[in-house]
């Protein structure tokens, strides 16, 4: 025989013989999971926001969101109605996400969180995309 056909033997026999070694080690019996280190990232989601803070959050933080809109309004009232439906929308949008520290930091300290603000971006852009684009004007039925 060759060396290299002698090599491609040698070869086969040693991974046949090691993968018979590996099978014949495992046991039967189901592992136990060992316990994970405490792992600060991953908390847990314990504390749950009752139905009742949500709904005053989202009462709150709409009434918070007009007010902040109509701030430097010339015309208040007119504004207020205007704004009332999106500052709605967008309290309701947050209200469905929203943690228990984020509202206990809301609604007892009046803190606004950064999460907060990212979320509020978030339901700004969701509320007020629904709204219909005016059409652009036809003159003779073309654009």
């Amino acid at each position: 025989m060759n060396n290299k056909s002698k090599l491609t033997l040698q070869t086969i026999l040693l991974s046949a013989a090691l993968a018979l070694i590996l099978t014949g080690c495992s046991d039967d019996e189901p592992k136990q999971q060992a316990s994970k280190a405490h792992n600060p990232w991953d908390h847990s989601h314990e504390a749950e926001v009752t139905d009742i803070q949500k709904h005053v959050f989202e009462h709150e933080f709409a009434a918070e969101c007009v007010d902040r809109e109509v701030k430097n309004s010339i015309n208040k009232d007119n504004d207020r109605k205007r704004f009332a439906k999106p500052c709605m929308c967008i309290a309701t949008f947050m209200m469905k996400d929203l943690t228990a520290i984020e509202a206990e930091k809301f609604l007892k300290e009046k803190k606004t969180t950064q999460s907060l603000r990212i979320r509020f971006e978030s339901a700004a852009y969701h509320c007020l995309q629904e709204k219909e684009q005016p059409k652009s004007l036809q003159l003779f039925n073309r654009r």
